[in-house]
């Protein structure tokens, strides 16, 4: 029995403020050992990994919620206390608590890791940015802090190779007492982060002015940071398109050639037409915008990591503010730039209610990573790829203008949806964490977990559907002596043709009609549904790299351009809608989130048409 206990991996969670470096030092520990899922009954992120010391102790590591503190205020910090305390839904409380604190920060850190201390469980207190604590000049006692605190201090460097190997040494005969804290203090605990300041840390006696205050000094100011933030906006849609190209010709010439292998290799029948025409063309044509996904999530990592984002939260306080929000807003509506569903979840952090409802309302507004393929194909096929002034891409130069209308209609709804309500003005207090190198670490694995994501999604539901409608648009099977396009008698086609009259006024075809309807699940499915829709009607060997000239040759730019109207606003994604009802708690603000945002994609798709129509954009 006891052998078999000991071969049992040790269950330990890593807890800490936000912005400490917890999951830097997780990402350290675990590598890609690791797997990513919500918490029973709610939406809160749950990331677990395993890892080897040394000595071949193997340890199953839970990385918790961010929480400022155990007397929880929201649903992550509620979630890290149960959790801690053994209280959550039956589980079992781990063995080992690993309080990560940010050295250059106790002053803040030290009351959450007190608070940790006094929950009476086996616990390490691991002092991150060691580094960076003493290129400060501070000097900690980590053998005092030790003995006061009752527990082991170990020191790290979570963003360095080795950085962590004293808390890996130290898992393998971890503590298995609780602490036993000091209490000279009558219990109060600002007392005692005061005394442990003093007689543990040691700091110098004169102090230059440090880099980050002087970076500070532009990035917070009113004027140039906003420029700053602008300018870094500006530059990060520009990378969509001029980085991407390269690998998004390589994959779609591997693409191409696949498919033609397996054409060449196959009979001419339904299983050709099913792999070539509905599989690849379906999948094929959503792979090849993956590098565009990830370098916009490279760039929102980048700025996350750099501890840029908190500044730019900050920063838009007052613009947010005259849209009757908060700065609080700004991080999760950042956050829907790459998918609506974490920013939506993200909005847990703010405290006002109605300040959160309003931010779950408007984010889907936000250009998610989704609205991305069908963008690029529109912007690809109708816009020239030249350069403006001889510097900018004019394609990204479309890109960046249709995130500036999204982001312009978030704000004009939030300020309707709370310009006849009387409230109350709360000043934001944040913490601003210290400016640090991206660990490359944990760029790789951000990068890496979105790929898998997006390629789960191309394999599972991109491919489903686009099965589904290669058979919608496959049978029936024209009768003998028909003369139009065999799509133009099967289900897909009937059904296109069948909501025509409610598209027509806004310039939709009734190929962009079927394509509508697998993209309710999906919005990036709509592009492989045009690539099924018309490679089953067009005589091209690939659609999957001939729809662009396809789209270009058949539609208007007056189609196109109310296509893009369309996307801006359309809630098509059965995901966001899902977690909009789980994060409220009902259906009825899903219906209103729906309700609305049809109503704005049919007006703006509508008066887009009307107006191109009126340039002379619309059909010849």
């Amino acid at each position: 029995m006891d052998a078999m206990v000991e071969t049992l991996p040790l269950r330990a969670a890593l807890v800490g403020n936000p912005n400490c470096g917890k999951t830097s030092l997780f990402n350290q520990l675990t590598g890609s050992r690791q797997k990513v899922a919500n918490y029973a009954g709610v939406t809160v992120e749950r990331k677990e990994g395993r890892l080897t010391t040394p000595a071949g102790r193997a340890v199953r590591l839970l990385d918790l919620p961010g929480a400022y503190s155990l007397e929880a205020t929201s649903p992550d910090e509620a979630v890290t206390r149960d959790v801690c305390a053994g209280r959550y839904r039956g589980e079992a409380a781990p063995e080992l608590l690993i309080c990560v604190l940010d050295a250059t920060n106790l002053r803040l850190h030290l009351r959450f890791g007190l608070e940790v201390c006094r929950l009476g469980r086996p616990t390490i207190i691991v002092l991150n940015m060691l580094d960076a604590a003493e290129k400060e000049g501070l000097k900690i006692d980590l053998p005092r802090l030790a003995a006061e605190l009752g527990t082991p201090v170990v020191g790290v460097v979570a963003i360095r190779k080795n950085g962590a190997a004293d808390l890996l040494a130290l898992l393998d005969n971890p503590p298995v007492m609780p602490p036993v804290l000091r209490e000279a203090d009558g219990g109060d605990i600002h007392a005692t982060v005061r005394r442990l300041l003093t007689e543990c840390v040691t700091r110098p006696a004169v102090a230059s002015e440090a880099l980050e205050d002087r970076l500070d000094r532009w990035v917070l100011h009113p004027v140039w940071g906003l420029v700053i933030l602008l300018a870094l906006m500006f530059v990060m849609f520009q990378a969509v398109f001029s980085w991407a190209q390269p690998p998004m010709d390589a994959i779609e010439s591997g693409m191409t050639a696949f498919g033609e292998l397996i054409r060449s290799l196959l009979p001419a029948g339904l299983i050709r037409s099913l792999l070539v025409d509905g599989i690849l063309a379906g999948a094929g044509t959503v792979v090849v915008f993956l590098p565009q996904i990830l370098i916009l999530f490279l760039w929102i990592l980048v700025l996350e990591e750099s501890g840029y984002l908190p500044r730019a939260a900050f920063l838009l306080d007052r613009v947010m503010a005259s849209a009757g929000l908060s700065g609080r807003s700004f991080i999760p509506l950042l956050s829907s730039f790459a998918c609506a569903v974490p920013g939506i979840m993200a909005t847990r952090t703010i405290q006002n209610p109605r300040d959160r409802l309003v931010t779950i309302l408007i984010a889907p507004l936000m250009t998610c990573s989704a609205r991305l393929p069908v963008y690029a194909l529109l912007i690809s096929a109708f816009i020239p790829k030249r350069l403006v002034g001889g510097v900018f891409n004019q394609q990204g130069l479309v890109l960046f203008g249709l995130y500036m209308v999204g982001i312009g209609s978030g704000l004009a709804v939030a300020w309707a949806m709370k310009r006849r309500e009387v409230t109350t003005e709360h000043p934001l207090l944040m913490e601003l964490p210290a400016y640090r190198l991206p660990s490359l670490r944990d760029l790789v694995l951000g990068l890496w977990q979105r790929a898998v994501i997006f390629l789960s999604r191309v394999g599972t539901i991109i491919v489903t559907l686009s099965v589904l409608l290669w058979a919608l648009s496959s049978f029936p099977a024209p009768p003998a002596g028909a003369t139009g396009a065999p799509i133009d008698y099967s289900l897909a086609g009937r059904l296109g043709h069948l909501m025509l009259p409610l598209f027509a006024p806004i310039g939709f075809t009734w190929q962009i009609c079927v394509a509508l309807i697998p993209g309710l699940a999906a919005r990036e499915v709509a592009v492989s549904a045009l690539a099924t829709v018309y490679a089953v009607g067009g005589s091209e060997t690939d659609a999957a790299s001939q729809l662009t000239p396809i789209l270009s040759s058949q539609w208007s730019l007056a189609t196109a351009l109310s296509l893009l109207a369309w996307y801006v606003y359309a809630p098509q994604c059965f995901a966001t809608l899902a977690v909009i009802r789980r994060e409220t708690g009902g259906w009825k603000v899903v219906a209103q989130t729906a309700g609305y945002l049809f109503g704005l994609a049919y007006l703006a798709s509508f008066l887009t048409w009307r107006i191109a129509l009126a340039l002379g954009w619309g059909p010849s």
